[in-house]
């Protein structure tokens, strides 16, 4: 299953408003560490996948890479991405990231923000990535953690006053379509452990080079209410691999 809940109005409209629709990168909790696993861009060529606003896109290009290709599903979100971008060297294109069709060995980067839990065969997206990239190549992914995708109800436990008592856990090693709400019901997710997504990366031919479970930065834990409660269960996985 498709499914693009980016070109629903009453799902998009919502999204847009999000802090990190509205802010870019520094608003997005695991940028911190996302961007301390890049590799070198300058003068490398980038393929994002499920590029949004396309905000990975133009930091890679602000890095120097010599050209950044972004791919998503959603028109809403690459009319966004287009509007916010004024550079040549990034192009875009409407396509499911399980549909890409690109040259053997074509980039020396690809990343991921936060899409492949929506995608049903991770496995089979490794594979393809493994072949689009050249030798050494480097491909640096985030998700929601694992953790977070396990229950269809997504949220914390609360006792009678609304206080958050703890982060449930259920259902973790059956993995498989998750039917959850996300701004609107019914939005679908695949859920899979930590060692299936380490798994699939080092079957496909990758050598992972470090996985993280970040934590929010200090500034966002100063500026930002509730977020100490970020700090009692992790929300995203960050797995960085090379094409051995």
């Amino acid at each position: 299953m498709k499914q693009n809940k980016y070109d629903e109005a009453a799902f998009f409209s919502q999204y847009e408003q999000m802090p990190r629709s509205v802010q870019g990168l520094e608003a997005a909790g695991e940028w911190h560490v996302l961007r301390e696993l890049l590799p070198d861009l300058r003068n490398k060529q980038v393929l994002d996948l499920g590029c949004g606003f396309g905000w990975h896109c133009r930091y890679a290009r602000q890095q120097q890479a010599s050209s950044v290709i972004g791919v998503d599903i959603s028109e809403n979100m690459l009319r966004k991405a287009r509007e916010m971008t004024e550079d040549p060297h990034i192009s875009y294109q409407l396509m499911p990231i399980e549909d890409i069709q690109f040259s053997h060995a074509q980039f020396d980067v690809v990343i991921s923000s936060l899409a492949f839990h929506y995608i049903e065969s991770f496995a089979a997206i490794c594979s393809k990535v493994h072949n689009l990239l050249k030798p050494a190549g480097s491909f640096v992914f985030s998700v929601e953690h694992p953790i977070f995708t396990s229950r269809s109800e997504q949220d914390w436990h609360y006792d009678d006053e609304g206080n958050r008592l703890h982060w449930p856990l259920d259902h973790y090693q059956a993995e498989g379509l998750r039917s959850t709400s996300f701004l609107t019901d019914n939005v679908i997710k695949y859920h899979r452990t930590i060692s299936t997504y380490m798994n699939d990366v080092i079957e496909a031919g990758f050598t992972i080079t470090a996985v993280k479970e970040p934590t929010p930065s200090a500034d966002m834990l100063a500026q930002i209410p509730d977020m100490q409660d970020e700090l009692r269960r992790p929300m995203f996985l960050i797995i960085s691999a090379i094409k051995a």
